[in-house]
């Protein structure tokens, strides 16, 4: 890049999954705007401009279009932002967004000329992924018929974008081939020179107990606490757990609320659910609720199992960083699991619905720690090959946008 830009970057969460690449762009002396709907997060030196949706969904929307109605306001929203706020010295030499919630469906009648590439995360289909593989907590009716117009946005957001990127190769292939034929796989990357193993580190709970490297440690992570990501198979494993390992720590990484998958009332949460279920020792059970990133960095240093489940939907940041880390990750037979976790090689594998299976592998970690000494290794070296951020996945993600803008 030989002279200074202007990039357009359009998230409701900023930064999201374009943290990196706008640290990148920033301190490289471009210029860098943000639309968002996030009032909270700020990024140094980058220019944020907020937005509002004009209402809510109306409440007596059909139940399959509510989504859309709501991408649709999303959408139009933003439009509104880059018209009344933008400003006319602001002209981007490219537009940068996320394709999930409708954001971008308008960009390209406000800026016609400029190339726009869109982050696809995940196209919905009604068997054969996330939706139906619970038998515990099955779709309705209106949830399976809803899908298809649900992906309504994803394939308008397509055709609103020059180009468009997808960081797994299982998620592009949930993608209709319209979409895929211009779409590249490239992840947001792994920070590996600040992620990685520390022998000395240590992580102290909420209730004053200092854990440290080298103990008999398990974790489990997700943003939310939810079916989607195992939470329910990994509560229920946790008695056999303790049984085995009375010694053993376990530290649980979540908030209480619902990113995917079937909300519940108000006041209720899988966590309480599973609190009313299963029985166990709360003593050596540490739910630490969402942690900074120094305190979950330091939480995956100290692990000797780490356990990452989830339903065939988005890979998680998580479980590359624990990898990163230097965690023995045991992981769900899942994609996009199995496109990164090789069992035996850099980590281990297990039916996501087979708890005993689940303990046996944790059992086997904590018996024997030595055991896994080169598939903690392979882990790192794993996400260092394929997923480090400044010598894989921003070289890629810069040659892509230099190519849109340059082709334009």
């Amino acid at each position: 890049m030989t002279h200074k830009r202007t990039y357009l970057f359009i998230h409701q969460n900023m930064p999201a999954q374009f943290l990196h690449l706008c640290r990148y762009l920033r301190d490289h002396g471009h210029r860098v705007v943000f639309i968002t709907r996030n009032k909270v997060n700020h990024l140094h030196n980058v220019t944020k401009i907020n937005y509002e949706t004009a209402r809510l969904v109306n409440k007596d929307t059909h139940v399959y279009l509510r989504s859309a109605e709501d991408s649709v306001l999303h959408g139009q929203a933003v439009y509104r932002a880059i018209k009344k706020q933008l400003g006319a010295d602001i002209k981007p030499d490219i537009i940068i967004g996320h394709a999930g919630w409708g954001e971008m469906l308008f960009v390209k009648e406000a800026f016609p000329k400029v190339p726009i590439l869109s982050y696809f995360e995940f196209f919905y289909r009604t068997s054969g992924q996330d939706l139906g593989f619970d038998s515990e907590y099955m779709p309705d009716l209106d949830s399976i018929l809803a899908a298809p117009i649900k992906n309504s946005i994803n394939l308008l957001s397509g055709e609103a974008c020059d180009w468009g990127l997808t960081p797994t190769r299982w998620q592009f292939s949930t993608y209709p081939n319209s979409i895929q034929s211009k779409m590249s796989i490239i992840h947001e990357g792994v920070d590996t020179n600040a992620i990685r193993p520390r022998g000395d580190a240590s992580f102290t709970t909420d209730s004053g107990k200092e854990l440290k490297a080298g103990q008999k440690v398990v974790t489990f992570v997700a943003r939310n606490l939810e079916p989607y990501r195992g939470f329910h198979i990994f509560m229920r494993a946790v008695p056999e757990i303790q049984h085995r390992h009375p010694d053993a720590e376990i530290l649980i990484v979540g908030s209480e609320g619902t990113s995917y998958g079937r909300k519940l009332p108000e006041g209720d949460s899988y966590k309480k659910r599973m609190l009313a279920e299963v029985s166990f020792n709360p003593e050596t059970v540490h739910f630490t609720g969402h942690l900074d990133t120094a305190r979950f960095r330091a939480a995956m240093q100290i692990s000797a199992a780490h356990i990452y489940l989830t339903y065939p939907f988005v890979l998680s940041w998580s479980m590359l960083e624990s990898m990163a880390s230097g965690c023995l990750v045991i992981g769900s037979k899942t994609a996009p699991v199995e496109e990164v976790l090789i069992d035996g090689r850099n980590g281990l594998l297990v039916d996501f619905f087979d708890r005993q299976g689940l303990v046996d592998r944790i059992n086997e970690a904590l018996s024997k720690p030595e055991r896994f000494t080169d598939m903690r290794r392979a882990a790192r070296e794993t996400v260092v090959a394929q997923y480090d951020l400044y010598s894989h996945c921003l070289p890629r993600q810069l040659g892509l946008i230099e190519h849109l803008i340059r082709s334009r």
